[in-house]
């Protein structure tokens, strides 16, 4: 495990595997390193040709963090990753963590190409959108000492689980993991913003992005988050679309790696 420092002091935590191009990997809300090995097992499988970066966003297992949270602290994270690999990068994000990358890359950061797989954008009425007072209640939640609360919020309001599923998810093994990180669930409530709201994608907030992207879902995922995939891939004049037969809100590092690799090498 190696350290970097952000802007703010924050010390982020990474993995890395390999020495050739650096490929920084960023996960989707509650996840990191402890509960999230796919990242590490792209790093393994790309070792020869890449320089994978697997870290924990701030707030989650072995990274550090200070308040007051603001979206542009991560982008800091992500720079000094960049920095330490070298000064520019590929960047893959999943989940929310693709949005986060999408919105450093328009920020100007020195993203080489951008691999986004199903961002969560809530562009119809194919299923509710979030609350409008969404972040609000997570933080309400955390404040209150109910981290439990904010996890279900998230489960139910933004991961479309049924409450009674939720109920039983309270019970199991994992659920004390995703607890110690619910504070950070509201950090990712502000990265999406209003695109989870079942209105078009804003067209001129990523105008800056202007490296390849490929957008990535799954064939086998909720539909709305087809939806929101094909409405990124149109609005990005440097994107491509690309269905992954037989996946979900998820996907293997066996399928993973090589989409990359071929995304890497502009095929």
């Amino acid at each position: 495990m190696g350290t970097v420092q952000s802007k703010d002091g924050t010390e982020i935590a990474f993995d890395v595997w390999g020495d050739g191009q650096p490929l920084i990997m960023i996960d989707g809300a509650t996840a990191h390193r402890m509960v999230n090995p796919t990242n590490g097992e792209v790093g393994q499988l790309l070792s020869e040709e890449f320089r994978v970066y697997a870290y924990d966003r701030r707030g989650r297992g072995e990274s550090t963090d200070t308040a007051p949270y603001a979206v542009e602290r991560e982008f800091e994270d992500l720079a000094a990753l960049i920095d330490h690999a070298g000064g520019s990068a590929m960047v893959f994000g999943w989940s929310s963590g693709a949005v986060l990358a999408l919105h450093a890359a328009a920020a100007g950061l020195p993203i080489t190409r951008l691999a986004l797989f199903e961002p969560p954008f809530v562009v119809d009425d194919s299923r509710p959108p979030l609350p409008a007072d969404y972040v609000e209640r997570l933080d309400a939640c955390v404040a209150d000492g109910r981290p439990g609360d904010a996890v279900e919020l998230f489960m139910t309001a933004a991961a479309g689980v049924p409450a009674e599923a939720v109920a039983g998810m309270r019970q199991a093994p994992f659920w004390p993991a995703v607890e110690e990180v619910a504070h950070t669930i509201a950090y990712d409530g502000r990265i999406m913003g209003t695109t989870m709201s079942g209105a078009p994608l804003p067209r001129d907030r990523w105008a800056a992005v202007t490296v390849p992207v490929l957008v990535m879902h799954g064939t086998g995922t909720m539909p709305w988050l087809i939806t929101g995939a094909q409405a990124l891939a149109d609005l990005l004049p440097t994107a491509t679309l690309r269905a992954v037969p037989g996946e979900n809100h998820g996907t293997t590092a066996d399928v993973l790696a090589p989409a990359l690799r071929e995304f890497a090498q502009g095929r």
